[in-house]
C-alpha cells in the first residue's frame, strides 16, 4: 500500500490555470494509457467492420439490381459511390474518432473513459482544436506507420531497409516510455498530457451547510447572495475544481480562487472571509446548475 501510495505521489503535478485556480493533477500510469488505447482501437475496428458488412449488404443489393436493368452504368456509379465511402468511412474511423472525442467537455475517448483518463492543457488552459489536431495527426507516425512497416518488413518485402525504417519510427511509438510524464511525442508538440479522471457525478459531490446556501458567512455573518449574471460565466468544469478547492482547504489556492472569481464577476468583497465567499459561491452555483440539469439544460464549462 505504501509503494502504491509513493508510485502516485511520483506522479502529482501542479498547475495554475489562467484564472489563477491552482490545481493538482495526477499524471496516468502508462499501463492506463495502453489499456485506453487497446480498447479504442477494439472500438474502431467494430465500426469498420460494421460498416464493411453494412456497405457490402448494399453493394450485394446493387448486384442484384444490376442483373433486372438494362442500363448497366447506374450501377457501376452506384458500386464506385459505396467504394468511395468505405475509403471515407475508413479514414474517418482512423483519425476523427478520436479528434471527435477528445474535443469533447470531457476530453477523452471511449477507451480513455472507461480506464478513467482524459487528455488536458498542460498550461491549465482550455483545449483547443488545435491542440487536439497535432496530438492526433502525429499518431500516424507514432502506431500507424510503424505497425505497417513492421508488417511490410516481416514479410520480407523490404529487407533491412524496412526494419530500419521500423526501428525509427518505432522511436516514436516507445517515446513515452523515456519520459516521466508518459508523453507522446503528439503530446509533446501539442502541448497535453493524459492525466486521471476520477468518476465523478455532480449529484454526489461535496455537501455544504444550510448557511452556504443562504450566503452566509459562519463567521463574520457576511451575506454573499449572486445573481443570474454572477453564476451564469462558470460551468461544470469549473464547479468541480472550485469543490476540489475547498476540499483541499489550502490558503493559497483560496485566495487565488477567491480573487479570480471576484474579477470575472466584477465583486469586491475584500480579503479575510475567502472560504465562505467561495463555499457560498459552490451552492449557488451547484443550485443553478442541477436546476438547469432539471430542464434538460447542461453547462460544461465556462466555455460552453
Amino acid at each position: 500500500m505504501k509503494d502504491a501510495k509513493a508510485l502516485k505521489a511520483g506522479r502529482q503535478r501542479g498547475l495554475v490555470t489562467p484564472e489563477g485556480i491552482a490545481l493538482n493533477l495526477t499524471v496516468a500510469t502508462r499501463g492506463a494509457r495502453f489499456g485506453a488505447l487497446a480498447l479504442d482501437l477494439v472500438i474502431i475496428g467494430c465500426l469498420q467492420i460494421a460498416t464493411t458488412l453494412l456497405l457490402v449488404y448494399l453493394a450485394s443489393g446493387v448486384f442484384e439490381l444490376d442483373q433486372k436493368i438494362v442500363e448497366k452504368s447506374a450501377a457501376g456509379s452506384a458500386l464506385q459511390l459505396l467504394a468511395i465511402l468505405w475509403f471515407a468511412a475508413m479514414f474517418l474511423f482512423r483519425n476523427a474518432y478520436f479528434m471527435f472525442f477528445e474535443l469533447g467537455p470531457r476530453g477523452a475517448t471511449w477507451g480513455k473513459r472507461a480506464v478513467g483518463i482524459r487528455i488536458a492543457s498542460r498550461d491549465g488552459g482550455r483545449l483547443t482544436s488545435e491542440m487536439v489536431l497535432a496530438r492526433n495527426l502525429l499518431r500516424d507516425i507514432e502506431l500507424f506507420l510503424p505497425v505497417s512497416i513492421m508488417l511490410a518488413a516481416s514479410s520480407g518485402e523490404m529487407g533491412l531497409a524496412g526494419f530500419a525504417a521500423a526501428c525509427w519510427f518505432l522511436v516514436f511509438a516507445l517515446f513515452p516510455l523515456f519520459n516521466r510524464d508518459s508523453l507522446r511525442a503528439g503530446d509533446l508538440i501539442a502541448g497535453t498530457w493524459v492525466v486521471e479522471a476520477p468518476r465523478q457525478r455532480l449529484e454526489t459531490v461535496m455537501s455544504t451547510t444550510g448557511a452556504a446556501h443562504h450566503g452566509t458567512s459562519r463567521e463574520t455573518g457576511a451575506q454573499y447572495r449572486f445573481g443570474e449574471r454572477e453564476l451564469a460565466i462558470y460551468g461544470e468544469y469549473e464547479l468541480q475544481t472550485l469543490e476540489r478547492v475547498l476540499r483541499e482547504n489550502r490558503h493559497e489556492a483560496l485566495v487565488a480562487v477567491h480573487e479570480a472569481i471576484c474579477r470575472k464577476i466584477g465583486w469586491d468583497p475584500g480579503s479575510g472571509d475567502e472560504y465562505a465567499f467561495l463555499e457560498a459561491y459552490y451552492a449557488q452555483l451547484r443550485a443553478r446548475l442541477e436546476g438547469g440539469m432539471r430542464m434538460g439544460k447542461r453547462k460544461a464549462d465556462k466555455w460552453a
